[in-house]
């Protein structure tokens, strides 16, 4: 399919003032559907996690028990990396004054028995918001859904509780640790994620790239979504989150090295087929977990880089 130059600057461009301002306004419904659970936000306002970026956050507390919650959103909109194919806001609601803690290689060496307190967690969650919005909430696998409105977007909240995961250091030992978050999904799963270090290590790769890579990211789902359309069932293997950490590992200089949004993307397509044999050692945008950890999502990526080569056609004259 060709591309012209006019049409990926409009694929490159970040979401509206507007859906700012809703993401905005739904954290702040989440906030308010927490008081009925006895938190105080002690008056504070909704402050960001990262400048330069859309990850809203605001801390909680419970004045008379030690309960502590931080409620951020994460995913897409926090890492202004959304494409207008996607509508919900990812909000997660993390108990800070309950600790899981990892340690070792592949998460799961050592685990603490919490999958009591994070079910208590989002069981309370779900009460708080089906009496905050009733006729509006939808208990999933992961999250609780909230509907949106004209005024705020969708929500996906997710309850999780903090997670400490231990790391080798320069020294041998696991006395540092990174800090994440851990789901106990409704199916018994459980899911590590981190990701304050992911929109951390976004910012500073856009600022390193002159602000090209997040343009890079949208350009790149938009593809995801239109292949999808197409036909390409690829397209349908790989998530938006892994394309987006797939060009997290792609070098600053493949960003800046030419001036325009098609020879670019062309040239980014290129390293990644010319350098597929290097996936296996690839780290999702957080800079901690593998990319892809099986055998199956190498070659899930493989196709999809694949595809998209053929798929991508830069109208040089339009």
């Amino acid at each position: 399919m060709k591309f012209s130059e006019s049409t990926l600057k409009y694929y490159a461009s970040p979401l509206s003032d507007t859906e700012d301002a809703k993401c905005k306004r739904a954290i702040e419904a989440i906030r308010d559907a927490l008081k009925d659970l006895g938190y105080t936000d002690d008056n504070k306002s909704i402050s960001l996690l990262e400048s330069n970026t859309l990850a809203y956050a605001i801390t909680m507390r419970n004045p008379i028990s030690s309960a502590k919650i931080h409620a951020f959103i994460q995913g897409s909109y926090a890492n202004n990396t959304c494409v207008r194919n996607e509508s919900d806001v990812d909000i997660a609601i993390v108990r800070e004054d309950i600790h899981e803690y990892a340690f070792g290689e592949k998460f799961n060496v050592f685990v603490n028995e919490k999958e009591s307190e994070a079910r208590a967690l989002k069981d309370a969650v779900e009460r708080a918001l089906k009496n905050r919005f009733p006729n509006q909430v939808k208990r999933g696998n992961k999250s609780i859904k909230v509907d949106g409105n004209t005024y705020r977007k969708q929500a996906d909240t997710v309850p999780c509780l903090a997670m400490h995961y231990y790391y080798r250091s320069d020294q041998q030992d696991y006395t540092h640790y990174h800090d994440g978050i851990i789901i106990v999904a409704d199916d018994g799963s459980i899911i590590r994620n981190f990701p304050k270090q992911h929109i951390a290590n976004g910012k500073s790769k856009n600022i390193r790239t002159n602000f090209y890579y997040k343009k890079v990211v949208r350009i790149m789902k938009k593809m995801r979504y239109l292949m999808s359309d197409c036909g390409y069932r690829s397209a349908d293997s790989v998530s938006s989150f892994g394309l987006e950490s797939l060009l997290w590992n792609v070098p600053d200089s493949s960003y800046t090295n030419w001036s325009n949004y098609g020879f670019t993307f062309q040239k980014i397509i290129e390293y990644l087929y010319n350098n597929k044999i290097f996936l296996p050692t690839y780290k999702e945008a957080n800079g901690i977990k593998q990319l892809c950890p099986t055998k199956q999502d190498v070659l899930n990526y493989e196709k999809f880089i694949n595809d998209l080569r053929i798929f991508f056609n830069y109208d040089y004259g339009a």
